[in-house]
């Protein structure tokens, strides 16, 4: 084996380099409030915006939209499923359990990946946030931070100094919770997930009723098409899937395999399908797909209600966002003989984030962000959920994660080829019948790795 050993004691008081022991496991409820929380992102609402076509771009009809959210909210409860009974039955974070499928130094590929698409997550939620405020407060000292048409971006409002001083102070008050760890992820989830969701559907019905009520709702929906039915499940997927592969880190705190289904449950099957819908309805009756938006518009009580709870169901997700980035960054760095404990990688990642929020990462990318993560980020669970279930048959030896060889070829090979052909699929070769690139990519990803591996051997 090239790769060293990994210290697994020291400042790891989260067990960056260590399978999690039972000993240490949260319990149950709170890492469902924990889903619940993470789950509540804006993109919910921003895939429902999508699916209706805002912005007078092409969308799906209701019943459409439904097929969408049902076939691609079940395709990532599957995909999250599986990868988090595998992590909790092993204790291991998603950097520990891909090095059975990649090997020691090839798991650096999908974790480096990963690494880059929380960042990238990170950064757009804090612009997310600093944007709300901007909205909420104006510009009333006239002062322009950064204008995007300077770089040729001339459709995108330009980042006042209210906006970004919103992004900075929340980029730090989100960088330092998700330092202390685990718990504070739970401390802020409990008490914050159930009263975002109620506002949210309370929004969602006097969007509704603004807009004339159902009649009118479908009424206005019959001109819109387009999209198709699996470009709508790949944006749906595309939207969380990175979140999918993000819950190894979350689960292997898990109890029993019951936690990790009722977790999955409350983040895709009740959370997310909600601000789904609540997005849909809203762009279509007020055209505004974000509630909150919609709210700053009716009193000065309920824009302030609207932009306190989405800063703080931000927060929930935001947190999520870079706890896992350290666990991706730390053993990548480790592995080459770089040794920086947790926090140390939290609080760069959190600054780096926090000022590329604060630049406009959000208004710039985050449409393309979400589309091209639709297509090739899936395959990155293919190997390792075909070496779990199907070659080692959920047998892994526990103990023996810093003795795998450097590669695996089969899992860097399937993932390699999965990717492209995601890409492929959705950019330059359609599938047939209209079927979703992302997760044909994820699927044709598990069934050539178990090939790849047996000729391999030969």
């Amino acid at each position: 084996m090239g790769a060293s050993k990994l210290n697994i004691n020291g400042s790891d008081n989260e067990r960056m380099l260590s399978p999690v022991p039972m000993s240490e496991r949260r319990p149950t409820f709170n890492q469902v409030m924990v889903w619940v929380g993470f789950g509540y992102v804006v993109t919910g609402l921003f895939v429902g915006g999508v699916l209706a076509g805002f912005g007078n771009k092409p969308g799906v009809s209701p019943a459409t939209a439904i097929w969408a959210i049902i076939l691609g909210m079940g395709s990532l409860s599957v995909i999250t499923a599986l990868l988090g009974i595998a992590a909790q039955k092993t204790g291991m974070s998603l950097a520990l359990i891909s090095r059975y499928s990649y090997g020691i130094k090839g798991a650096n590929l999908p974790i480096t990946i990963m690494a880059l698409l929380t960042l990238g997550w990170f950064a757009s939620i804090t612009g997310m946030v600093g944007q709300i405020w901007g909205s909420f407060i104006g510009n009333p000292t006239g002062i322009t931070v950064f204008d995007p048409a300077s770089i040729g971006y001339s459709g995108i409002a330009p980042i006042t100094l209210e906006v970004f001083l919103a992004c900075f102070i929340f980029g730090i008050v989100f960088t330092v919770t998700a330092y202390i760890g685990i718990k504070a992820l739970e401390a802020i989830a409990i008490p914050i997930s159930p009263v975002i969701l109620i506002i949210a559907v309370i929004v969602g019905y006097g969007m509704l009723k603004e807009g004339g009520g159902l009649n009118s709702f479908f009424e206005k929906t019959k001109d819109i098409g387009g999209l198709g039915l699996g470009n709508a499940i790949t944006v749906v997927v595309g939207s969380w899937i990175a979140g999918a592969v993000m819950g190894v880190d979350l689960f292997r705190f898990n109890k029993s395999v019951k936690a990790v289904i009722a977790g999955v449950l409350a983040c895709f099957i009740f959370t997310n399908p909600i601000l789904n819908i609540v997005g849909y309805i809203g762009a279509v009756s007020v055209g505004q797909f974000n509630y909150v938006e919609w709210m700053l518009t009716k009193s000065l009580l309920l824009a302030l209600i609207g932009v306190v709870a989405w800063t703080a169901s931000l927060w929930t997700t935001n947190n999520a966002e870079l706890y896992c980035n350290s666990l991706y960054t730390g053993p990548v760095l480790s592995s080459y003989g770089i040794n920086l404990d947790r926090r140390t990688l939290v609080l760069i990642a959190g600054i780096l984030g926090t000022i590329l929020g604060s630049l406009a990462f959000y208004q710039i990318f985050f449409a393309d962000f979400i589309t091209i993560l639709g297509t090739f980020a899936p395959p990155l669970a293919g190997p390792i959920i075909a070496d779990y279930y199907l070659v080692k048959k959920q047998n892994y030896d526990i103990e023996a994660f810093d003795k795998e060889p450097d590669y695996h070829p089969a899992g860097v090979i399937s993932f390699i080829i999965g990717a492209a052909l995601g890409f492929i699929f959705q950019y330059f070769l359609p599938l047939p019948f209209g079927l979703p690139s992302g997760l044909v990519a994820l699927i044709i990803t598990i069934v050539i790795y178990p090939i790849i591996k047996n000729y391999i051997k030969k």
